[in-house]
Order: C-alpha cells, then structure tokens, then sequence
C-alpha cells in the first residue's frame, strides 16, 4: 500500500489500490493489522490519561491545595474564584473532585470538535498526530507546577484531536456486517486495560514515592511512545475521504432514525460510567486513608489498585468477547443494547458491594481488589457495544462526529461525578456508594424498558461507504468486503 501522507480536500488520506487484497486481512489476532496499529497507539494514550487519572486528584489534595503550591499556579486564584461563583463555598476535596470532573469532562467535550476538524479539513490521520504532540506537550508541562492549568488545557485539547478520531479508525477498519467488529472494539479496550495496567506501576509509583512530577514526565513519555506508534503504521489504516456538505447528500430519514436510536443509547452510558469512572477518582481517595494498603509491612501506593483493576480488565474483556462468540456460533449473542444492560446491572451490584466495605472497619485491600472485579466484568458488557453500535450504524458521512459525540457522552458522565464529589463529605462513603450504585442501576432499567424499541430503530444500511458517483474519480474502499471474510 503507497502511502500519500495525509489528505487533501476531497482526496483519501492515503492510497488503496491494495484495499481488494487486504479485505481479509485477519494479521493480528484474527484482525486486520490496522487494529494492532490503533491498539498501540490507545495502549500508550491511555497510559498518559491513567496516569492523569491516578495522581491527578492525589496530588491535588496531598500537594498542589495542602503546600500552597497552588499560589505559584498561573490563574489558579481566578480559577478557583470562579468555580466557588458557580458551585458555591468548596473545601479542597471538593474543589479537587470538580477540578477532576471538569479536566476529564473536557476531554471528552473536545472529541465532536476533533471530529469536525478530521471529517471537513485535515482527515483523521494529521489530527491524531497533532493531538498526540498537544497531549505529550501537555503531560511534560504538569512537571512544572506554575503550568498547571495550562498542561491541563493542552492536554484537553490533544484529547480532544486523538480520542473519537481514534476509535473511529476502529469502526473504518470493517464492513457495515463484519461480526469482528464488536470484538475489535474489545480488543480495543484490553488496550486500554493495558495502559491502566502500566500507568500505576510506572506513573503512580513515580508520583507517589518519588515525585509528583516524575510521574506526569513519565505520562509524557508514554504519549510520545504512542504517537511514534500511530506514525510508525498509519499505511496499515483505512482511507476515509475529507467530505464537505456538498459532496454528499443530505442526511436521509433513515439516517436521522439511526442518529436518535444511537443519541438514546448514550443515555445509560452516561449514567453508568457516572458511577463507574468513581472508581478512579475519589474510591482512590476514600480507599488511601479507609482501607488498609499494607503488604508484609510495606505501603503499597493507593494507585496500585488500578495495576489490579487493568490485569483483571485484560481477563474479563478476553473471556466476555470468548463467550459472545461462542453463543454467536450458537446464535444466542445477545444484541450489543442487551449487553449494555447487564453491564449498568454489574456496575449498580459493584457499589452495593463497596458500600458494604464502607460499613466495616479496616477493610484489607484484598476486598477493594473484589469491587474492581466486578467492575471490570461489568465494563466489558456496556463499553465495546456502545462503540461498535455508534460505529456500526452512524451515517458515513459523519462517522466520525458521531464517535465525536459517543466521547461528549462520556464528558457529562465525568462533569457529573464531578459535582456529585460534592456530597461525599456530608453523605459519607457508604450512603454515597448507594448513590453511585442507584444511578447504575436506573441506566439498567432504562435498557430494560426501553431497548426493543431503541433496536429497531436501527438500520445497518446507513452506513454503507458511498459510490464511485458519489465521491468523483476516486473510487474508496474503506471496508473489506464481506464474502472474503471467511
């Protein structure tokens, strides 16, 4: 395959003579190898986010709040004066929590806008890269304390070029009735779960018996691994053309049904990971001084809990995407909103139990260790589906403004946690985990009553790429075909 290096205005991003030849690319895992390349690439992503994700709050209120580090902060006095006019009086916890909420919402606001930028003018491949120098710039800029909220606004900027962008390459990579592609999108997230598994290790014991800042330089490092990896194979991705509105048509009615069938579908996934994304926020928090960390007498460093959280990622996500093709084979796969459903069921069961823990006192992390395998099952059932679904039935021609907005649904998730952080300090651990568990579980009733509807509203045709007469001289072939799938 020649690589052309980009895209220009109506042109694919890079040459696919060779599409016909790939079509049953089965090179990495029984996927096509594009999908090692995308892996990587999310491997080191998500090692940089985790590692933001695991010191961030920690260092907010161990360090940057309790030194008065916060002082030499470049516009943390207006910052903070602002947050307290919209949110009212916060303490340091509380401001940490919708610090946390607001960095990690954002990150997942700036995706529709990447989106934009990737369909109408420089095509995925140069936004990935952008985004990815943005974020590692981001990463290393948290190493000085005066670039604090600066880092976190480059770092919300080059998320916002990288995360739709990439999960939308994952959906291009497949046929509109390729059965891979939910597992791709799991293979996706054992991706993931290996960055969360590294990050801790590496950033977090950095961070916490070194220095803060070795830990964020070391995320910045792991960023620029990634987009190495992203420039290294982006000849192994997919064309997809730079579209403008004229060049297709306007969106049809089957499209616009297809649109609200997927918008319906966010609903409890922002609800769920409303609760679940607790996890690693302030369940770090709580767990640090609640939950005893001791092993054979040394401290294990609180962030280590999210090294046990990416090992048993790996395993359920490997064996949940085994069991679907299994009952697959026997054609009792249950539909992907299906499988939303009992994932917000595991996650309102986690917090049920987490709340148990609350009750008792010097809970050994060994019992911590079970919430976050509940979770982890959990996760696998509602975060693989959400994304195959959105990629499978969003319209062509704004396929990747659709994975855009998948992101924005995880954004109000986290401004949402953030806020309720709140209440943690007047509630207390045990009624807030009830909290996080009943907004959970009504993410799962909502499937329950509503999700044979929200399924046939839903039509696999509205995404087929566009003809030859359609798109001019150059003819895209941004899917293999599916009878040289087997």
């Amino acid at each position: 395959m020649r690589r052309t290096g980009g895209s220009i205005r109506g042109q694919p991003e890079i040459d696919l003579t060779s599409a016909s030849r790939e079509s049953a690319d089965t090179r990495f895992f029984g996927q096509p190898a594009g999908l090692g390349v995308l892996c990587g690439t999310q491997l080191w992503e998500r090692f940089s986010f985790y590692g933001m994700q695991a010191l961030l709050m920690l260092y907010m209120t161990q360090e940057l709040l309790k030194s008065g580090a916060a002082n030499r902060v470049w516009g943390m006095a207006a910052y903070r004066s602002g947050m307290e006019a919209l949110f009212g009086p916060m303490s340091d916890l509380g401001f940490a929590s919708q610090t946390y909420g607001i960095y990690a919402g954002f990150i997942y606001v700036t995706p529709l806008a990447g989106a934009w930028i990737a369909d109408s003018f420089l095509g995925k491949t140069r936004t990935v890269c952008i985004g990815a120098l943005l974020m590692s710039a981001g990463h290393l800029a948290m190493a000085v304390t005066p670039l604090f909220l600066v880092a976190l606004g480059l770092l919300i900027a080059g998320g916002g070029c990288v995360i739709g962008n990439l999960s939308s390459q994952v959906g291009d990579l497949y046929s509109v009735d390729d059965a891979r592609r939910t597992r791709a999108f799991a293979i996706f997230l054992i991706a993931s779960s290996v960055g969360s598994l590294l990050s801790p290790l590496i950033t977090g014991t950095l961070g916490e018996r070194v220095g803060w800042h070795w830990g964020f330089g070391a995320a910045g490092i792991g960023m620029l691994v990634g987009a190495a990896t992203y420039l290294s194979g982006r000849h192994l991705l997919p064309a997809r053309p730079v579209m403008h509105g004229g060049d297709l048509p306007p969106l049809s009615r089957a499209d616009k049904r297809n649109i609200l069938a997927i918008l319906l579908v966010f609903v409890p996934y922002i609800l769920v990971n409303t609760a679940y994304q607790q996890c690693y926020a302030l369940m770090l928090v709580w767990a640090d001084g609640a939950v005893n960390h001791t092993v054979l007498g040394w401290e294990m460093p609180i962030t280590w809990m999210n090294f046990f959280d990416g090992v048993m990622a790996m395993g359920t996500i490997t064996a949940s995407a085994v069991i679907w093709q299994r009952m697959g084979a026997r054609g009792r796969e249950p539909h992907d909103i299906t499988k939303i459903g009992i994932g917000c069921a595991g996650v309102a069961l986690a917090f049920v139990y987490a709340a148990g823990l609350a009750m008792m006192p010097g809970v050994s992390w060994i019992a911590l260790v079970g919430v976050y395998f509940i979770i982890d099952w959990s996760c696998a059932w509602f975060e693989p589906p959400t994304g195959a679904i959105t990629s499978r039935y969003a319209p062509y021609r704004i396929s990747a403004t659709m994975m855009g907005l998948f992101k924005l649904a995880m954004a109000f998730a986290y401004f949402a946690l953030g806020w309720l952080g709140h209440f943690i300090e007047t509630m207390g651990p045990v009624r807030y985990w009830l909290l996080d568990a009943g907004i959970a579980a009504s993410g799962a009733v909502l499937v329950l009553v509503f999700g044979k509807r929200v399924q046939a509203m839903l039509d696999p045709s509205c995404s087929a790429p566009p003809t030859q007469s359609l798109l001019g001289e150059t003819q895209i072939h941004a899917w293999p075909d599916p009878a040289n799938l087997h």
